[in-house]
């Protein structure tokens, strides 16, 4: 719903008599200048009240405050006498606690059932007592568009234009890209990030789209629940699983211009869950696909969900999520899966896991916003079963032990990063002598061998590489059982992250 069809949908409400309305919204401000449009289509009065200013005629901070009217209770009072109008009160949501303010709120209620007017509530998921929970009706105000940025954009660019010279040297591309980073961002937010982007340089270029995301950065890091991560490597940097890479391919164009694919009937991709060998590149494969897109990239650790307090284990996940769709178009990492929801199946803690259990599947479902979920999973034995169905993400990939063409490219990327000559090295004969190794296996070796090679003062050889490879004992020889059920398991229920289909 747009920020248009809300208030037309609040002007309806008061014009029907609904006397108590609750805006859900972050963005109070945003909030009032349109409850202020809407009360001037109704020819009605406008109050706003903050518990800084008190009751003021009007929504500027300019604006003459009603005398005496700063306590809550006594500003809900004043309703009375002042007889139809539109009443705006921001954050009143701390003293719906006070039976004073509750009961101050139901006289209001009373007095809108034969008068023109309502009362309006703003704020971020305010509760509401069971005393007015009869009486009120809740609205959300969605973030700001696409469009509500380009207009935010447009505007300033001609404001700054007409006081300073303002070089704009972006692309059509470049601009949709930055238009795109700031969604997450409220108005206010969005405002000062781009006039910042004006000012210090006097120009805004393909590079400032980059620069918007160190400020949903600081957004998210005063959270605490979900962290932020650099997404340093591509897809080059991951050996192997051709059939993962063209599925993300084949969704890229998608994701680097959302509204074109939607005109062309397509969604913004869910996500996907990765179920296999550990080691074998899952947690490298989502910090690959937030930098081949383009995206942030955001982790989520269950760990941080679960408190002590009851209750606020529930509410620390609402807010994980809710931060994860306003910071959209984003990458969302959850790494081994399963932990987040070890008691599912019983229920040790009380029942928590079994609720964030399913408000996630919900969630996976029903969310709002550009957020691709990447989940991954080393022991699907312990994943319920509902991950699995089709909806909660786009393809479940099974990622198995690298074969031996990936093999030499892993050790290929992995002698680049320590500054060393593939060219050098036999990468055939070490991908002989590492089977059934997987590629944080192959990594160990080649740190390894360098540690003695840096050692004793001389170059590395293939050689040594060999040798700390035969010294190794590989997860696929100490689990073989294990990891045979799994591909079992794995063969008709998932599609192999190697294989490009047919």
């Amino acid at each position: 719903m747009a920020d248009k069809d809300t208030f037309e949908e609040l002007s309806l409400l008061v014009r029907s008599r609904y006397a108590l309305i609750v805006l859900n919204t972050r963005e109070t401000e945003r909030a009032g200048h349109g409850l202020a449009r809407v009360a001037s289509d109704l020819s009605l009065l406008f109050f706003s009240w903050t518990r800084s200013r008190g009751l003021r005629r009007g929504e500027l901070v300019t604006d003459p405050m009603v005398e005496g009217t700063v306590e809550p209770a006594k500003a809900l009072a004043h309703i009375l006498n002042e007889g139809a109008g539109l009443f705006h009160f921001r954050e009143l949501g701390p003293h719906l606690d006070d039976p004073a303010v509750v009961s101050s709120v139901l006289d209001a209620v009373h007095h809108f059932s034969n008068r023109r007017g309502a009362l309006i509530l703003t704020g971020s998921d305010l509760h509401i007592p069971d005393a007015l929970r009869p009486h009120a009706t809740v609205l959300e105000l969605p973030p700001p568009s696409f469009d509500d940025y380009r207009r935010l954009l447009e505007r300033l660019i001609r404001e700054y234009s007409a006081k300073m010279p303002v070089k704009v040297e972006l692309t059509q591309q470049d601009r949709v890209r930055l238009i795109n980073n700031l969604a997450g961002l409220t108005t206010l937010e969005a405002e000062k990030v781009i006039t910042k982007l004006i000012v210090e340089d006097g120009a805004l270029r393909s590079h400032d789209a980059e620069r918007v995301m160190v400020a949903k950065r600081q957004v998210v890091e005063q959270d605490g629940l979900l962290e932020y991560y650099p997404a340093e490597e591509g897809l080059e940097n991951v050996a192997g699983l051709a059939g993962l890479k063209h599925w993300l391919g084949r969704r890229r164009a998608v994701v680097q211009d959302p509204r074109k694919a939607e005109e062309f009937g397509l969604s913004f991709p869910k996500g996907m869950l990765l179920l296999g060998v550990p080691g074998c590149g899952k947690s490298l494969s989502a910090k690959a696909v937030a930098r081949e897109w383009g995206l942030p990239l955001l982790r989520l650790d269950p760990g941080n969900l679960y408190d002590k307090y009851i209750g606020d284990s529930e509410k620390n996940f609402k807010r994980a999520m809710q931060t994860a769709e306003r910071m959209a178009p984003i990458v969302l990492w959850i790494d081994e899966l399963e932990k987040a929801f070890a008691s599912v199946s019983g229920d040790s803690d009380g029942g928590v896991s079994n609720r964030i259990f399913g408000s996630f599947l919900s969630w996976l479902q029903e969310r709002k916003g550009d957020v691709f979920v990447v989940a991954t999973s080393n022991d699907v034995a312990k994943l319920p079963p509902e991950f699995i169905r089709k909806g909660r993400f786009d393809e479940v990939f099974f990622v198995d032990l690298p074969r031996g063409d990936a093999r030499e490219e892993i050790f290929r990327i992995h002698l680049r990063k320590r500054k060393q000559d593939p060219a050098l090295f036999d990468t055939g004969r070490l991908a002989a002598v590492t089977e059934g190794f997987s590629g944080a296996e192959i990594e160990e070796s080649v740190t390894s061998a360098l540690y003695s090679a840096f050692a004793e003062s001389r170059a590395l050889t293939t050689d040594d590489l060999v040798a700390e490879a035969a010294k190794t004992r590989p997860l696929s020889r100490l689990m073989a059982e294990r990891l045979d059920a799994l591909r079992k398991w794995a063969s008709n229920r998932t599609v192999p992250a190697d294989q490009i289909p047919a």
